[in-house]
């Protein structure tokens, strides 16, 4: 009897492992810009990604993981063509994209349209996790309202009255400035003046002398990618950096220290992440990326990682199966996720509930100052989950 029972068990595990190899590859597509202002963020973004995958040996869930790629060329007007390829050509079985806000709102609409998962490994846009929620809508990286709002606290806190405000006229810009602006001016300060430029245009000549005449106590900023490089070098140039502190969310300083160079130091940013923040995970996965790439990794890295994380604890909840919706969004709400950030959870709307490190620029580095807000959650408005 004992020897039938044995025999049955390795039958059925031989059965189950069977099962598991048989299952076909889960396609990823990746619609991240490959060229542009934002190209080398979509390279970490994927590096980070594929990073976590090759750790656990090219499989998450018991399914070997293949890969799509789309440039989307931070270009919203291309993001509804682009994000229908993936799932009506390609037949992807998940949607990671993007950097960009307005491609992102683009993918999220299509996404929650046809029930696909998505996982948004970087942009900022509130409304992804806001009016646009969805079980199957999840952010691996922060809301734009997030480091505004730290930055808005810490430049109460440092006694700074009165504050010009700069950055691009698109969502990501609109949206840290209002979140700056909510935690500013709730401590008793001012926005005296909130100057923008089209995005990509990078011609700051006119504004930053417009910044000169209005004689704030500090410009609030956000820039990313080769904009922020430009702004910072301007900004500079132009000898306001002297004279006018200039403080940012994280994106001004983080992936662009190499080409800002002296320019950048002692720059105060708000982020998710620090360069060398010391925690056992963060030490293993910067020696992995180092090794791996070649490079050092940024907090686009980070979140690329951690989407991969996110996917990985999803599928494994649902044995690889992704039309479990339900099941695959309820194991990953409950996730502590282990992230080389610090651990983070998500909120009831899909965003990370994460510190915000006050960092300063030192050489090549964004170095902790200190928490600047504890377990950080986007109050996500017009999410209906």
């Amino acid at each position: 009897m004992k020897l039938k029972t044995l025999a049955l068990a390795a039958a059925l595990v031989a059965a189950s492992t069977a099962h598991a190899q048989g299952l076909p590859k889960l396609k990823v597509g990746l619609m991240l810009p490959a060229t542009g202002t934002y190209a080398a963020l979509g390279t970490a973004i994927e590096n980070g990604f594929r990073l976590y995958v090759n750790e656990q040996g090219g499989k998450l869930g018991g399914r070997e993981i293949e890969f799509v790629k789309v440039d989307d060329e931070s270009d919203p007007a291309k993001a509804t063509d682009n994000v229908n390829k993936l799932i009506k050509r390609d037949n992807v079985d998940v949607l990671v994209g993007t950097v960009h806000s307005g491609v992102a709102m683009a993918m999220a609409k299509v996404a929650k349209d046809t029930g696909t998962l998505l996982l948004v490994p970087n942009a900022g846009a509130d409304a992804v996790t806001g009016p646009m929620c969805a079980q199957n809508i999840f952010r691996s990286s922060f809301s734009n309202w997030q480091p505004g709002y730290a930055m808005g606290e810490v430049m109460a806190k440092k006694g700074h009255k009165n504050v010009v405000t700069i950055t691009w006229k698109y969502a990501a810009g609109d949206e840290s400035v209002r979140g700056f602006k909510e935690a500013f001016e709730k401590a008793g300060g001012k926005v005296v003046k909130e100057l923008s430029l089209p995005f990509p245009n990078v011609e700051f000549q006119a504004l930053l002398t417009e910044i000169a005449a209005s004689k704030p106590d500090a410009v609030y900023t956000f820039f990313a990618g080769g904009g922020a490089v430009k702004f910072v070098k301007d900004y500079a140039a132009a000898g306001l950096k002297k004279s006018i502190p200039l403080y940012g969310a994280g994106f001004l300083t983080d992936g662009t220290l190499e080409a800002q160079g002296a320019d950048a130091d002692g720059l105060l940013t708000t982020l998710h992440y620090a360069d060398a923040l010391g925690n056992p995970k963060d030490n293993a996965f910067r020696l992995a990326y180092a090794k791996a790439f070649k490079l050092q990794p940024d907090v686009y890295a980070v979140q690329g990682y951690d989407a991969a994380q996110m996917l990985g604890i999803g599928l494994a909840a649902v044995k690889g199966d992704v039309s479990k919706k339900a099941e695959l969004a309820a194991a990953i709400e409950k996730a502590k996720i282990d992230s080389p950030r610090g651990a983070f959870s998500v909120s009831k709307s899909h965003n990370p509930v994460q510190d915000i490190y006050l960092r300063q620029v030192s050489g090549k580095e964004n170095k902790l100052v200190n928490v600047a807000s504890k377990a950080l959650a986007d109050p996500g408005r017009g999410c209906k989950l």
